[in-house]
């Protein structure tokens, strides 16, 4: 393990890994393993990798989709709404952090992005638009199949404060997504490990051919991965 610092290597043997092995487990045996790991002075997140059999260079096995993950995010989301007239104060009243019409297009134009998640209503997509080179790189571009284009203002800015996460898949065919925080209790991170890859497993392209999924692993932000027994997430999603 040359070169691993004394932390790393302290997670490793907490999860049991050796340099010779990696280990595979269930999912519930995973969680447990990554909670012992997780040593650091601050609350580590907690991160799920799905490895999927899609071709990415093709676009209609892209895989996209979100979830509400029901233990919650274990964050402060910061929602900025693009919207025109009534929908600004509808946008409030539920909760938007930021909300504002073609003067927040602007501020965000020129370089702002304090915020996690952007919503915009139908009506403002002129605007908007114009910034899916700045916003699409970063994860955080306003699209109808993620429900952050919407005229339902209220529904999208509560279900986004209530743990709603996007997932989509790289150009390697592979999904990340933050499942909770590893103070989290066991079961309300299986909760929401499960929420994830039954929903992963339902985005299913079409014409995805041989195994969809290829392999599962969790960590923290300071522990090392730890394989997951696809055997033990076969009924997920069904």
């Amino acid at each position: 393990m040359k070169g691993l610092t004394k932390r790393m290597k302290t997670a490793r043997e907490v999860v049991g890994l050796t340099s010779a092995e990696k280990v595979v487990v269930n999912l519930d045996e995973a969680v447990k393993r990554i909670k012992s790991a997780a040593k650091a002075k601050f609350d580590e997140t907690v991160d799920l990798a799905v490895r999927l059999g899609i071709d990415t260079a093709k676009s209609d096995q892209n895989v996209r989709g979100t979830v509400i993950l029901p233990g919650g995010t274990g964050k402060s989301v910061r929602i900025a709404v693009l919207a025109q007239g009534d929908k600004q104060k509808e946008a409030t009243e539920a909760g938007a952090d930021y909300v504002g019409g073609a003067e927040l297009a602007q501020k965000i134009q020129g370089g702002w992005f304090d915020f996690d998640v952007a919503i915009a209503t139908p009506d403002m997509m002129k605007e908007v638009g114009k910034l899916g080179k700045i916003l699409g790189p970063r994860g955080l571009m306003p699209n109808p199949k993620t429900g952050t284009v919407t005229f339902e203002v209220t529904k999208a800015v509560k279900e986004f404060k209530a743990g709603k996460v996007e997932y989509r898949n790289d150009k390697s065919g592979n999904v990340h997504v933050p499942v909770g925080k590893a103070s989290f209790a066991e079961t309300a991170l299986l909760d929401n490990l499960k929420a994830v890859i039954g929903a992963i497993i339902r985005s299913k392209p079409r014409t995805a051919k041989g195994t969809y999924l290829k392999g599962i692993s969790l960590s923290s932000t300071m522990g090392p991965g730890i394989k997951v027994d696809l055997n033990s997430i076969k009924d997920i999603g069904r």
